[in-house]
């Protein structure tokens, strides 16, 4: 299954029938309930009993949303995809009015193009499965890197000193989530990307948790050691395995520089979104020549 974020924008992935086809499905309810409850936990609220404002950001059909709700809390949910809004308001609508009224919100808004609040509004923000969309340009006037940075210096503003933001999200390439991180770092976040499950291509999750506080150490990621540094001098910084770094300069020298199948279909699938003549991967493709005929 090819990812939604190669298919164009999410305004027009997530029309009516698939807005109303994510939110009828039972396997996505329970996966959304699961991250944001999980995005809620490494936010760290303290528990005494007061209502927080949070941002959701891509909030989607309100799931997040009305996770947020059931934890005692207020929310405003801003959404690209106006068929989204819709199921997420007919889900505000249908929910208990004695139990949620005015917990909840939302609006329509890019956030590649900023955050339209006032500087110190929200108490914390989430977003769920989001923040990659980011990542890719469906035309020549969208650059990711500056809307990345638009994105996360306006966030830096919305957010009360003291709180925290968590935002996950699914990178395509390690290149992706170091592009994230280095633009939180340069807006000047501290805090580092969390990995859940790092050995289960199902189950993995990528959290990326910043605060304000640069003494705040990553937390603890579940069953699994890959988790992020934040290093004084550069910011934010993507760390897998610890000995990943020995592991590559192994590699390196042992194929004397050879590109291997793996880097050369990853080049060709970048020099195909950059609109160059690629020529077709087939099973030669990366093959090892031999050394004499």
């Amino acid at each position: 299954m090819s990812r939604p974020e190669l298919t164009g924008s999410a305004s027009v992935f997530y029309n009516s029938k698939e807005a109303r086809k994510y939110d009828s499905s039972s396997r996505m309810v329970g996966i959304q309930r699961e991250i944001t409850n999980r995005a809620l936990e490494l936010l760290k609220i303290p528990d005494d009993n007061k209502k927080r404002l949070l941002l959701d950001i891509g909030c989607g059909s309100g799931l997040s949303g009305q996770v947020i709700s059931e934890h005692g809390h207020m929310w405003i949910g801003c959404d690209v995809s106006r068929d989204m809004l819709d199921v997420a308001n007919e889900r505000l609508n249908e929910e208990d009015h004695d139990a949620q009224d005015g917990l909840g919100d939302l609006m329509h808004h890019d956030m590649g193009t900023g955050l339209p609040f006032r500087a110190g509004t929200f108490d914390g923000c989430i977003s769920i499965s989001a923040l990659q969309w980011l990542c890719y340009a469906n035309s020549s006037s969208q650059v990711p890197r500056h809307r990345l940075m638009r994105f996360f210096s306006s966030l830096y503003q919305v957010l009360r000193r003291g709180a925290r933001a968590v935002l996950q999200f699914y990178p395509e390439t390690a290149e992706q989530a170091i592009l994230i991180s280095e633009c939180a770092a340069k807006v000047g976040f501290a805090g580092g990307i969390v990995v859940d499950y790092p050995n289960s291509a199902k189950a993995k999750k990528h959290y990326l948790v910043l605060s304000f506080d640069r003494s705040t150490k990553p937390p603890a990621a579940l069953t699994g050691s890959e988790t992020s540094l934040l290093g004084a001098s550069d910011g934010v910084r993507v760390d897998g395995d610890r000995n990943s770094k020995k592991k590559s300069k192994h590699i390196r020298k042992k194929r004397g520089g050879v590109k291997t199948k793996e880097w050369i279909i990853k080049k060709k699938e970048t020099q195909r979104k950059k609109g160059k003549d690629v020529r077709k991967d087939t099973k030669y493709t990366g093959r090892k020549r031999p050394t004499k005929f």
